[in-house]
């Protein structure tokens, strides 16, 4: 992507993961963590940088019968150097 005249590398990334159990309305579930990371100094960060808003995803575990929750952002290359160093490896799989 190209800002300011420069040319930018843009990395996808997943910046935050949660579980959510078997329940009857996983969204209104999901909305705390979502807002608690929003809130955290990470969460700033991201929303402040990220390229465009942050989405958040959603996936069925069939393992738990459950649900894994996982906000992804577009950073610059600089900031995904940055958040990797600081960030990266608090990430649950």
């Amino acid at each position: 992507m190209i800002f300011d005249d420069k040319v930018h590398e843009i990395h996808t990334i997943v910046v935050h993961s949660f579980s959510v159990g078997d329940v009857e309305d996983p969204e209104l579930y999901a909305a705390e963590p979502i807002i608690n990371w929003q809130n955290s100094e990470m969460g700033k960060w991201v929303m402040e940088r990220a390229v465009d808003t942050p989405e958040w995803h959603r996936q069925m575990n069939y393992q738990t019968y459950g649900y894994q929750y996982a906000i992804v952002a577009k950073l610059k290359g600089v900031d995904y150097t940055f958040w990797a160093l600081k960030w990266g490896n608090q990430i649950k799989d």
